[in-house]
């Protein structure tokens, strides 16, 4: 689920109208516009990359070996491979175990397009299972309906930050000789019982785009115990070359190198490295922060009664709370699109996750849907609005979209 967040709101200070709801007084001249979200930076993050920048060393190199390093302890895997993104994550992940053409890889309709363009990127077919519609994870029951002996992979998604059911996947696909990719671009710091996201599916792919838990601007990483696979994504991602370019630098270091397949180019840079180790730092502080303003969120909107379905953690679950997807339900279930376009004109800022993909011109084109096919994403999609909720929200801020959100869907019904 990669890159999800070009769906934010695009709306900046000053740009929203007054509302034109009878009860509402407030308008955005009159108070700061909250974005849907705002990366976490510091100083010291700043300082990381500038003293990146002036080592004379800027792309792959050091610094993305010793984030490697960092990362893959952090989540509890053997291995880690830095990468230009998620995308390029699920991507690499998928080539280096040879998937292709004529053969199938299942994931969920209710991601960002690239979770699923990525299985096309290798020539292969996606097919996509629906949701379970009370957690809006990806559905085991689903997958099963759709595993066939073409079925070489299944790319499952951690929806908001809360884990899929992987353990129920894993076992699945072991039984059938299938690899399981997890998507984890939103769940970085999540975990299943004392296992952290990460150390469990065969490969895990990690996003640290703008939005994210941490972010490189640009940036992903992925994690795995198979050995083979780590160094199979490190070759493929420059270019197919077995000697990168900082050891062909080094002092003594030969000019040789073999080009030993046609590989890509989806490396990281060190500043961008840099950057990723100074937030890995704070990671579970910014968790913390996101946890919550969950918990706050929960507790005021249960106020709401059935106007409202709240987002469910699973038992033995640890989500990540990258996203806080509230769903409209009873009598204000149709006014999503009111509550976002209300919300925008009184400077807060939301988003939807997400537009099912076989709703999209580009799938329904090539996969011939057109629309029912998958009841519960269509209808997850129809009702839910994403919430601001990162770690800079302060508590006047979090108390804003609260009392804001809560009036507005009071108001919707009455």
């Amino acid at each position: 689920m990669s890159e999800d967040d070009l769906q934010c709101s695009a709306s900046f200070p000053g740009e929203a109208e007054p509302e034109t709801a009878d009860d509402a007084t407030d308008t955005v001249d009159s108070v700061e516009y909250l974005p849907f979200h705002r990366p976490s930076i510091r100083e010291e993050d700043i300082s990381a990359v500038s003293t990146a920048l002036r080592s004379g060393w800027l792309t792959h190199g050091p610094i993305c070996r010793e984030f490697e390093a960092e990362f893959a302890a952090h989540v509890g895997a053997s291995r880690a491979v830095a990468l230009s993104s998620c995308t390029a994550a699920l991507h690499l992940a998928l080539a280096a175990h040879d998937i292709g053409p004529g053969d199938e890889v299942i994931t969920t309709p209710f991601t960002f397009c690239a979770s699923a363009q990525v299985i096309q990127h290798v020539g292969a077919t996606p097919v996509f299972a629906d949701i379970d519609r009370i957690t809006m994870q990806i559905d085991p029951a689903q997958i099963e309906r759709v595993l066939g002996p073409a079925t070489k992979a299944i790319i499952a998604v951690d929806y908001g930050g809360h884990p899929c059911p992987i353990d129920e996947m894993v076992k699945m696909a072991r039984a059938r000789g299938v690899i399981v990719i997890q998507d984890a671009a939103h769940s970085l710091g999540a975990t299943v019982g004392s296992r952290p996201i990460g150390s469990i599916a065969d490969v895990t792919a990690f996003s640290f785009y703008a939005t994210k838990t941490i972010t490189t601007g640009e940036g992903g990483m992925i994690t795995t115990e198979d050995q083979q696979i780590a160094d199979r994504i490190r070759h493929l991602r420059l270019h197919g070359v077995r000697q990168d370019a900082w050891r062909r630098h080094q002092k003594a270091a030969g000019w040789q190198y073999d080009v030993h397949e046609a590989g890509f180019k989806a490396n990281m840079t060190d500043f961008q490295a840099a950057l990723g180790r100074s937030q890995l730092r704070r990671e579970p502080a910014m968790r913390a922060r996101r946890t919550e303003i969950a918990a706050r969120y929960t507790t005021a909107f249960s106020a709401l009664g059935d106007l409202v379905e709240l987002p469910t953690v699973k038992e033995g679950m640890r989500p990540s709370w990258h996203l806080y997807p509230l769903r409209l339900a009873g009598e204000a279930r149709n006014m999503r699109d009111q509550l976002a376009d209300d919300l925008n004109r009184l400077g807060i800022g939301t988003s939807v996750h997400f537009i099912p993909l076989h709703l999209t011109a580009h799938f329904r084109q090539c996969l011939g849907f057109r629309g029912g096919e998958f009841p519960a994403s269509e209808d997850a999609y129809s009702r839910v609005l994403s919430l601001p909720i990162y770690p800079d929200m302060t508590e006047d801020d979090t108390e804003r979209v609260i009392d804001t959100t809560s009036r507005l869907v009071s108001g919707y019904v009455g």
